[in-house]
């Protein structure tokens, strides 16, 4: 067994869990964790309106233009639950920390890249980055927040990342107006820097003596990345792409036995255990699958079908995620008065509506006509997001922060990579229009399934 061992010091100045932080500081740590998941989702939102764009500069396939997204989030994938682990035992405020200067380093390393590969390499950096500051964000707000208020941390936190997704086609389009693409990766470094100065204010958390298991890591990244491959090369080159799918899967069994004995594993196999954290995960993938795949093939239809140009394409798609944060702020209080399972369950119903109205909709003469599905696919998400984050946060102990932060996002990104790779798949076998159908059809699907598994935790 490959492991280091960490020395948990005494934090003279860490907030007792149910207390929180005080007074000012209490707000700038707020402000700084809620900065840095700006930073991440924003980034998100503007790579992905800019993916036509990168293409024609680039002069790649729309195929291979997705890869710019499949790296950041191949990075985030593999690197959320060890990242989540190493907080734990070195300290979320300093794992936190070193995770945003990376995402900053990397931000400056796209805007100045010449090529695909050296863009793909940058952006797997950013996703690392990213990682960390996902998985250990709402951990550390969970420490600055009294025990009181974390129902409303957590809903802070939902709003911030549904209007930060609002915000990011439209700056994203606005920036391409302008400028070129790489000035979309440099306006990450202001936010970053702003982010790093008010880190000091975050507490100094608990940090558990437990070793921390490098094999396991390796093994948690292969997975990852070879599961991640072999969905890359499915349709070019399939007996390597099985060969491949073999491997993640031999590497995760590997994983398995090496975790389960483990009282505070790597992989939260304890938490999994819990069967309302186990089905809220399972959900959350489904859901998240349905979502990025919609939103990636929104730009290809408003952009290829409609002939709009990108700053109107961003303005469209906008809509999705300003109902998002709308539908977040009345599901946060719903969740106090109504069963999250049956909001959940409504708001996949609702997010399922609108992606198949979005891909069955035929009216180009009239293109504003597809903002009314636009919008009720982003109020079911609204409507879904919230209440399963907070019943899968909630269901973890405190001392299991990171791991359920770290879980939480690679349900998140999980989905969010399957729906990327579904429709890479589909540019790949099928004509842009038929990839697009396609996509809403099995996203609508996906959003639906979301809402059943959520109805199991009453049934169940």
């Amino acid at each position: 067994m490959t492991t280091f061992t960490t020395t948990a010091a005494p934090d003279t100045d860490s907030p007792g869990q149910g207390v929180g932080l005080g007074g000012p500081r209490r707000a700038v740590a707020i402000f700084t964790v809620l900065s840095a998941m700006t930073l991440a989702v924003l980034d998100a939102g503007m790579a992905n309106i800019a993916l036509p764009s990168i293409g024609r500069a680039l002069d790649i396939a729309p195929a291979n233009a997705i890869l710019v997204i499949t790296a950041y989030q191949a990075g985030l994938i593999m690197a959320l639950l060890p990242l989540g682990a190493v907080g734990e035992r070195l300290g979320h405020r300093r794992v936190f920390t070193a995770s945003v200067a990376l995402f900053a380093f990397a931000s400056a390393f796209s805007a100045l890249a010449p090529s695909l590969p050296w863009l793909v390499l940058s952006r797997f950096l950013q996703g690392i980055g990213g990682a960390g500051i996902m998985a250990l964000g709402v951990a550390l707000l969970r420490f600055t927040a009294p025990r009181g208020r974390l129902g409303a941390a957590i809903g802070w936190n939902a709003l911030t990342v549904a209007l930060a997704s609002a915000a990011g086609p439209s700056v994203g389009a606005f920036i391409l107006s302008l400028a070129g693409w790489p000035w979309l990766f440099a306006v990450n470094l202001p936010i970053a820097v702003l982010t790093l100065v008010g880190s000091r204010a975050l507490p100094h958390t608990p940090r558990e003596p437990d070793p921390l298991d490098v094999t396991s890591i390796a093994l948690n990244a292969s997975v990852f990345a070879t599961l991640i491959l072999a969905a890359q090369t499915a349709t070019s080159k399939p007996q390597l792409a099985a060969a491949l799918l073999a491997a993640s899967l031999a590497a995760f069994v590997l994983l398995l036995r090496r975790e389960a004995p483990k009282p505070r594993p790597l992989f939260p196999l304890d938490l999994l255990r819990r069967e309302s954290f186990r089905l809220s995960v399972i959900a959350s993938i489904c859901c998240f699958a349905a979502q990025s795949a919609g939103l990636v093939a929104l730009p290809f239809l408003l952009q290829h079908k409609l002939r709009l140009t990108p700053l109107a394409a961003g303005f469209y798609i906008t809509v999705w995620p300003l109902s998002v944060a709308v539908a977040a702020l009345v599901a946060g209080r719903l969740s106090d008065r109504v069963s999250t399972a049956w909001l959940c369950a409504f708001g996949g119903a609702t997010l399922s509506t609108g992606l198949a109205g979005a891909g069955f909709w035929t009216q180009a003469d009239r293109p504003f006509t597809i903002l009314p599905f636009l919008a009720l696919a982003g109020v079911g998400f609204g409507l879904f997001q919230s209440p399963n984050n907070r019943n899968m946060f909630l269901a973890a102990p405190s001392e299991r922060s990171g791991a359920a932060g770290g879980m939480q996002g690679t349900a998140r990104v999980s989905g969010q990579t399957l729906g990327v790779m579904l429709m890479a798949l589909l540019f790949s076998l099928t004509t842009m229009d038929g990839a697009l159908q396609f996509a809403f059809g099995l996203a609508a699907f996906a959003a639906f399934a979301a809402g059943i598994v959520s109805l199991v935790r009453i049934l169940a």
